[in-house]
């Protein structure tokens, strides 16, 4: 079980909501309707920018869901109980969410981009309870300091369709998500109340309904890929499109094929679309385009000749998006204003600042983590001393998240980042 450091009372009304996060609600609602798409090339080798369509109904999605809580239950699974995933995007990951979901357990994405030096920091916060890897990470497996593991190929072989979920649903106080950061550390845990709120906010800010097809162009274990896009899309009813990893050629040819209305990445991400001399024909059925970080110039000028709308967004791991900006780049508004349910402020020294100003950035909120995870037994979260910005933290305190971002606000309430040095 994951020790949470303690948030401090929230000064934030909150009200009372109906959690459904549930995915067996949506598949009773629309069983047919097309949840996910894996365009993941079947052979190894197969030629450049292409794609394999396997389609995944949301009842489909449902009953794997079903599957694998079977799965994780027979392995003694329960409330209270961490998951770790360890693989890139694969449907299996999104069952595995929900199925843990279903049993009251934390779901823990661990990236394989971590090496076998820093997969340590993570899972000596996290102490899962069981790893669920791919054959391909097992020299990170291999430094995994735990003996329950279990390779995903056994695990999915031996999830027969016959394999039962009783249906009963816990409800369960524990954390149903916990993300790290981009060296491994911090990790930061999220309730099922709190991931609602983030599809919420999306869905209200960029206006995604059960029409839109969008692309993950992020990995599913972090922020971007699984809490901004991922879950608002299967939370309204949408098609999600998945491959195995992000190949800037296949994405083209996924968004051409599928009518993608929806691009959701970084700006790095972006640029490598931007440089395929296709990118504008795929942009012909995409109404929005949402970036974190500056847009690049050839993808801004596409976008603008396809009529494709615009939406700049900044987000950190407490708080997966904080801030959108839609309208003209000549405008230079930064990254715009606080999303819905999303309040920020500006400090010096404790002391609140109003109007156009420069401070240390706060955040409070619906869409903000529960806290920070620790060591079991530790006082403090557990950040390495790697003098790594990735391994960054802010601090919770009195229903504020304080991070240690710099940030300029004008008179019109628009925020940006301040210049370094």
């Amino acid at each position: 079980m994951l020790a949470i450091e303690p948030l401090p009372t929230t000064t934030v009304d909150v009200e009372t909501v109906d959690v459904t996060l549930s995915l067996a609600s949506r598949a009773d609602r629309f069983p047919a309707r097309t949840a996910v798409v894996d365009v993941s090339e079947e052979k190894l080798y197969a030629p450049a920018e292409t794609i394999d369509e396997k389609a995944v109904t949301y009842a489909e999605l449902s009953r794997a869901a079903d599957r694998t809580a079977a799965r994780l239950a027979k392995l003694g699974i329960g409330a209270g109980d961490t998951v770790s995933f360890l693989s890139r995007n694969r449907v299996a990951t999104l069952s595995a969410f929900f199925a843990c979901r279903r049993l009251g357990a934390t779901f823990a994405p661990i990236s394989h981009w971590l090496t076998p030096a820093t997969i340590e920091r993570p899972v000596e916060v996290l102490e899962p309870d069981l790893v669920v890897a791919e054959r391909a990470q097992s020299d990170l497996v291999g430094s995994i300091p735990t003996e329950e593991t279990v390779m995903l190929d056994e695990f999915v072989d031996s999830a027969p369709d016959d394999l039962e979920f009783d249906g009963t649903e816990t409800d369960a106080s524990d954390p149903l998500l916990a993300l790290h950061g981009d060296g491994g550390q911090p990790v930061v845990t999220f309730s099922e109340r709190t991931l609602e709120w983030n599809c919420i906010s999306t869905l209200v800010a960029w206006g995604i309904s059960r029409n839109d097809v969008a692309p993950l162009v992020s990995p599913l274990f972090s922020t971007d890929g699984l809490v901004r896009t991922a879950l608002p899309l299967l939370y309204v009813g949408g098609e999600l499109l998945l491959d195995r990893a992000f190949d800037p050629g296949d994405t083209l040819t996924a968004l051409g094929e599928r009518d993608a209305t929806l691009l959701v990445g970084r700006a790095r991400s972006l640029r490598d679309l931007g440089a395929d001399s296709r990118f504008g024909e795929a942009l012909a059925s995409v109404d929005r385009l949402v970036c974190e970080g500056e847009i690049p110039d050839g993808v801004f000028e596409a976008a603008r000749k396809s009529s494709t709308s615009i939406l700049r967004a900044y987000g950190r791991l407490e708080c997966p998006t904080a801030f959108c900006w839609a309208g003209d780049e000549s405008e230079d508004a930064g990254v715009g204003r606080p999303m819905p349910d999303c309040r920020a402020r500006l400090t010096d020294d404790g002391t609140v600042l109003e109007g156009p100003v420069e401070g240390r950035l706060e955040l409070s909120g619906r869409l903000v983590a529960e806290g920070y995870a620790s060591v079991t037994g530790g006082d403090e979260p557990a950040t390495p001393d790697t003098g790594d910005e990735t391994a960054a933290r802010g601090r919770f305190s009195n229903g504020w998240l304080e991070t240690e971002a710099s940030f300029r606000r004008d008179k019109r309430g628009n925020y940006r980042p301040a210049p370094s040095g």
